[in-house]
């Protein structure tokens, strides 16, 4: 058995990227929840009557941010849909695979970045390719 290569996750590490994923999807599902209420919330302050020159500035502000709040939102939502579908694959028994080089993906990386489907290896040969 010493040489041969691990293809796949054992049951118990499997467990321990389910917990991981499971509370990074919680704390994004929360903070997509903040700035959902944030967002489409209106949160007229009663400054209708204030000095035109600071209404002006206050209106482009507020614009600015619910541009970038409605980002984060994005954001977030495909996070979680990234995190969703890791998931899958960990009830799957196909997690931490890489689609590109179908070699198991380091254990630090997947605890680094739970979601991701490369390896390094992947990835590079992915950005190769682009160029």
């Amino acid at each position: 058995m010493k040489g041969e290569v691990k293809k796949r996750y054992s049951m118990e590490e499997r467990k321990e990227f389910r917990r991981l994923i499971l509370e990074k999807l919680k704390k994004a599902k929360k903070d997509l929840s903040i700035f959902k209420d944030f967002f489409y919330n209106d949160q007229n302050n009663g400054t209708d009557d204030t000095y035109p020159t600071f209404k002006a500035f206050e209106e482009g502000s507020e614009t600015l941010s619910k541009e970038q709040n409605a980002q984060i939102v994005e954001q977030l939502q495909k996070f979680i849909k990234s995190l969703n579908s890791a998931l899958m694959r960990v009830e799957n028994k196909d997690y931490g695979i890489c689609r590109i080089t179908k070699k198991l993906i380091p254990k630090e990386r997947l605890m680094a970045v739970p979601h991701t489907t490369l390896s390094i290896e992947g990835k590079k040969l992915i950005e190769k390719i682009k160029k």
